[in-house]
């Protein structure tokens, strides 16, 4: 092993060390520094580690948490960048920490959740086993431009990793289309028209024409945004049987629900534990994933009944006489999911949303004038205050009066500890709906008032 590697690893291992001794987390910056000295260090410290990757727009955190159940509950020897930090000096970072001096690696498997745009960099250099790609929504359109880039770049990161198996989400046309024209094998996974919610396409959808030809898709159900079951009239473009299946929503309540999966010709009941339909996509693909990497459909299906949220997606925090669910929003069709599931809470709540415009938000916040805010006025009785926080908080609140809220339910509160205090202090359930660094910031002031484990836990 050259000195440049030893070099390189030795700092990382260090940086971080100092960097946890600090609380400063030293989930990016090691691997930062280690990429300098030794730019082709991931290529090295990931041979002979079987790695599954997971990457998309949305459902990237939830389902590499529910693969890591799988693992945990199998008692292999794994480890993850759980933390997030999902670019490539993030997952350097996680991959030196689990080698030697000399980056030979400690642990079989890994479980890595990759940024879409940084996939390019990652995939041809780890080589992983499995990719599930989850989907394409249009996301921070200052940093990925239009969903298209997004599809490229996811493309030309398999092109690096022929060997990889592609895990698709059949239902989103734009993913699907990985399959067309990459040598790499592809399962497929969905929800069938059996189980679908079946409604109506949005004006904002991003898969509104075919990717082949550009002739304008039917679509004879959807699910949400652009996902459900499509074919073009121009070329035959359409959506493949998908060999893990949601055949029937049995249950669908306010924190699991229960599905039935047809897994390659064999019927299986699943319990999800999260609530929401775009959660039984991320149990689907995470089922799929765990069968693809060797560990069986049986292990799948209990890993998305036991695992544990990850940080921001469903958190559950003790706060107030009935406790906050904190949902991380980021896109239009994120955010659109987050407030239908709202919809179906039966009991009075408080909402807080929080935006910000930070590097890991998107400078870009013209994006939540295409979210359907409009629904929050449906609720009845039932949403008692809205509090709009976060840097851009005013900007928030001025979206929440467009949507026809009554000025008298809107409260703008940017002071996370005050906010924090007063929903510690209130009876109803909460749910908090910010942005990425709002999560954050959020988050750190919830720990601080009840005490928890740091993000990276």
């Amino acid at each position: 092993m050259s000195v440049r590697v030893i070099t390189a690893v030795a700092l990382c291992k260090s940086l971080r060390v100092l960097s946890r001794m600090l609380h400063r987390g030293g989930t990016a910056m090691p691997g930062r520094y280690a990429l300098k000295i030794c730019p082709e260090l991931l290529s090295i410290v990931s041979k002979g580690v079987e790695t599954v990757a997971v990457t998309g727009t949305n459902g990237k955190t939830t389902s590499a948490r529910m693969i890591e159940e799988a693992f945990e509950k199998q008692g292999k020897s794994w480890f993850s960048n759980r933390s997030g930090a999902n670019l490539i000096s993030g997952i350097t970072t996680e991959f030196v920490l689990n080698c030697d001096l000399f980056g030979h690696p400690r642990k079989d498997y890994a479980v890595i959740e990759c940024d879409e745009a940084a996939a390019k960099s990652v995939f041809p250099q780890m080589k992983p086993k499995v990719v599930m790609v989850t989907n394409l929504f249009s996301d921070q359109l200052d940093r990925y431009g239009d969903v298209t880039n997004t599809l490229d770049n996811i493309r030309e990161a398999l092109k690096g990793s022929p060997e990889t198996v592609m895990v698709l989400n059949a239902d989103c046309a734009l993913t699907a289309s990985l399959a067309e024209d990459l040598p790499n094998r592809a399962v497929f996974y969905g929800i069938n028209k059996g189980a679908a919610v079946s409604r109506e396409m949005s004006e904002l959808a991003d898969a509104k024409h075919c990717i082949r030809c550009g002739a304008k898709l039917d679509y004879d159900y959807i699910n949400y945004g652009h996902l459900g079951g499509y074919s073009c009239p121009g070329c035959g473009y359409g959506r493949k049987l998908p060999q893990y299946a949601v055949t029937d929503i049995v249950a669908q309540r306010a924190d699991s629900s229960s599905v039935v999966m047809d897994i390659m010709g064999e019927k299986q009941l699943a319990e999800v534990n999260l609530p929401a339909m775009y959660n039984i996509y991320n149990a689907a693909g995470s089922i799929a994933a765990v069968n693809e990497m060797g560990l069986g459909v049986k292990a799948g299906i209990q890993a998305i009944a036991s695992f544990k949220c990850g940080f921001g997606r469903m958190e559950n925090f003790a706060l107030g006489g009935k406790g906050a669910k904190m949902m991380l929003v980021k896109n239009p069709a994120g955010c659109n999911q987050v407030i239908e599931f709202l919809e179906n809470i039966d009991e009075s709540f408080v909402l807080a949303i929080a935006l910000n415009d930070r590097t890991g938000d998107g400078k870009d916040i013209s994006w939540v004038w295409d979210a359907d805010f409009e629904k929050l006025c449906n609720m009845g009785g039932r949403l008692t205050k809205i509090i709009a926080c976060g840097d851009r908080a005013w900007d928030m609140a001025l979206r929440l009066k467009y949507a026809g809220i009554s000025p008298e339910y809107i409260e703008v509160q940017q002071d996370y500890a005050a906010l924090v205090e007063w929903l510690d202090g209130q009876d109803k359930p909460a749910f908090l709906m910010p942005t990425y660094s709002a999560m954050m910031d959020m988050r750190k002031a919830i720990v601080e008032r009840i005490g928890g484990g740091e993000f990276w836990e």
